[in-house]
């Protein structure tokens, strides 16, 4: 038997093992649950331990050898690659995000779905074997190799570190959310507790402790995903199979729509809602004169308050309503701007969860169908340029062993995405069946728990004492983290929940963060600054830049820019904007050359920016300045085709490449091709 079928068999029995010991330790929890244990108790307990887990693999991976640490040894089997791929895959936004996706746009949010699996047919057609057939550690090694020279591979790491830090946030915000509600401390706090964990995998063993904590993160992340929505299919429908028996809750789920969304009180809501959106909408239209008006009338109101010694609650509350009020005219333009949105989210009938492209008023809508295909069009073309998931195919034996592992991939990942669609409906279901219409003040003691944090928020806008639909607003992010206690299943369920989604912020996080300081300490400084380091030096440089980014992002993660899903996404469009175009034609196109590779990558890069900056409200812009109606997510749909357009007139109008690029590309090309066998031909 060869040395790597041994290894693997090795590895079957190891993680065969850990895989039952976690089930017992799960159950052993669950029977501490019964016997009285604290919520609290339990939430440390699940917490710390799988941290503690992770961290003894990374300390026992531990290495100073530089193939190691950049591309574990080049001795990942396909199925563990495959595994160590879907745990990386397996992000925030995947595990917290998409069933919350979904729950909120219905058939819409398939997009996600369709576009992230489907990107693992191009990675596999068209990237993957050739990446491996040429070797090395990263992909701005690839760029720099093919198009000749430090300029290419210099665009590269810009792009790979801006797309990956993105990413990285959203992994770390998912951390600090999972910390703060189930350990009980600050959101802000909990964001550099949970970078600790990441740091403790990433730092000591680079790619080799990474890819080994990985797949002990994908056996925790795919069990706490299936238990809550196993159990919840179970209680609904009395078969633990939610994924074959979903479409039966979807019916009944139209149904108990058709009642809430004409319901007179719910229409009551809405109006008022409605009401609120047009005096903001007012305000907007009448400043900078409107400001003044409303500081005036907060000051009165204030003063007014204090005159007659109304409670200290109520003063206080007038003084940080004065103080949040904006600052200026652009400041109040932006912030009312956003409010006036969200209130006209509510005011607007809700969307069947079935329905497809149409608007609210049930009629087809073709900007919802623009919307989603160029989404699906940009996750796929995204999924087939992150670096972060590129060079985990840098790390198998072979070519061959490369190609299974995208399969391996696809199956482990599959698991949990065709699983997202019923965690939705099941999720929706309770909430509109048990949650809406029930009184205001007899709520679940979830609502205010997710509450403090500002995931939920209840506004009894019609003052009848009842929750209608629209009083109630759940953050995308809540849907995954809170179903358990929406089902009203045990404690030690919720905690594990916790863990998976720990699990796949910090797996992901890890492969990103390990991108960002490869990029950084390879690329630029040992490729392009100093080609005679020393191993340890290049080592010490690495874990240094990797301390450093880890930290930023972490603060950066604390200002809570945005929901997960976005920013994730807009990784996406990065990546492909930048990547994508040079890295296929590199392997397709002989006549692509460094001046069209460089232009492509900065066209299409600088395109995707600005459209997702005039468009998205955090930079001030809006839907006036969308491009047919494009939301700023699908910003890569632009970014894509420029760089593509650029690449090719460039490449087309300057000196085609040497002969020895052309050999390069006959060998990467066909990736079972011995080198002597190839031949640059015109």
């Amino acid at each position: 038997m060869s040395p790597i079928r041994e290894f693997e068999r090795s590895l079957r029995r190891y993680y065969t093992w850990y895989t039952g010991g976690f089930v017992l330790f799960v159950i052993g929890l669950a029977v501490a649950e019964q016997f009285g244990m604290s919520q609290k108790v339990i939430g440390y307990i699940f917490l710390f331990a799988t941290v503690a887990l992770y961290a003894g693999i990374g300390v026992m991976s531990r290495t100073a050898d530089v193939a190691e640490y950049y591309v574990a040894g080049r001795r990942v089997p396909a199925l563990f690659n495959g595994m160590a791929t879907g745990a990386d895959w397996m992000s925030a936004a995947s595990f917290i995000g998409m069933a919350g996706t979904l729950y909120f746009a219905g058939f819409q949010g398939l997009a996600f779905v369709m576009g992230w699996t489907g990107g693992y047919v191009l990675v596999a057609l068209l990237l993957a074997p050739y990446l491996r057939k040429f070797g090395q550690f990263t992909i701005p090694d690839f760029l720099g190799a093919r198009y000749g020279g430090d300029l290419a591979r210099l665009v590269g790491v810009s792009a790979a570190i801006l797309a990956s830090f993105v990413y990285v946030v959203a992994q770390i915000y998912g951390v600090g959310l999972i910390t703060s509600r189930f350990v009980g401390i600050e959101f802000e706090i909990g964001v550099f507790v949970g970078l600790a964990g990441i740091l403790v995998c990433s730092f000591l063993g680079g790619m080799r402790a990474v890819t080994w904590t990985q797949v002990a993160q994908y056996v925790i992340l795919v069990v706490a995903y299936l238990v809550p929505v196993v159990i919840m299919s179970y209680k609904v429908t009395g078969v633990p199979v939610p994924q074959a028996v979903y479409g039966v809750v979807l019916e009944k789920l139209g149904e108990r729509e058709k009642q809430l969304f004409d319901d007179p009180r719910e229409i009551e809501a809405r109006a008022r809602y409605k009401q609120k959106a047009e005096m903001l909408d007012a305000r907007i239209r009448g400043l900078p004169q409107s400001l003044d008006a409303e500081r005036q009338r907060l000051t009165r109101q204030l003063a007014d308050r204090k005159a007659v010694s109304a409670p200290a609650r109520e003063i206080a509350n007038a003084e940080r309503t004065l103080a949040h009020l904006p600052r200026d005219a652009a400041e109040a333009r932006a912030k009312w701007s956003r409010e006036r949105d969200e209130l006209a989210a509510r005011w607007n009938r809700p969307i069947a969860h079935a329905a497809a492209f149409t608007t609210p008023e049930g009629k087809p809508s073709e900007t919802k169908r623009l919307n989603f295909i160029t989404l699906t069009l940009c996750l796929m073309i995204g999924t087939a340029s992150l670096p972060h998931i590129l060079m985990r195919y840098y790390t198998t034996p072979s070519v061959r062993e490369a190609r299974y592992s995208v399969f391996w991939s696809l199956v482990f990942i599959f698991l949990l995405y065709v699983t997202a669609p019923a965690y939705a409906v099941f999720a929706k279901w309770t909430v509109y069946s048990d949650l809406v219409g029930s009184a205001i003040s007899n709520l679940p003691s979830w609502v205010h728990s997710w509450g403090k944090i500002g995931l939920v928020r209840i506004d009894d806008v019609n003052g009848d004492g009842l929750l209608q639909l629209a009083e109630l607003a759940l953050n995308t992010d809540v849907i995954v983290l809170a179903t358990p206690e929406i089902a009203g299943l045990p404690y030690v369920v919720s905690g594990l929940v916790a863990a998976g989604g720990l699990a796949a912020a910090l797996s992901t996080a890890d492969g990103l963060l390990l991108t960002i300081a490869n990029a950084l300490s390879h690329d630029l400084y040992y490729k392009m600054i100093d080609p005679h380091a020393s191993t340890q030096r290049r080592l010490v440089i690495s874990k240094s830049l990797l301390l450093i980014v880890a930290v930023t992002a972490a603060y950066t993660a604390s200002l809570r820019p945005d929901n997960i899903l976005f920013m994730v996404g807009l990784a996406f469009s990065i990546a492909g904007s930048a990547f994508f175009p040079a890295l296929v034609a590199g392997i397709f196109w002989k006549r692509a050359n460094k001046w069209g590779a460089v232009a492509g990558m900065v066209v299409g890069l600088g395109v995707c920016l600005y459209y997702a900056a005039v468009t998205h409200p955090f930079f001030g812009g809006g839907i006036a300045r969308q491009w047919f109606g494009i939301e700023p997510i699908s910003c890569g749909i632009f970014g894509i085709p420029a760089g593509i357009v650029a690449l090719i007139v460039v490449s087309l109008i300057t000196r085609a490449p040497d002969a020895a690029v052309q050999e390069m590309v006959e060998l990467v090309r066909y990736p079972y091709m011995r080198r002597e066998d190839a031949k640059p031909r015109p």
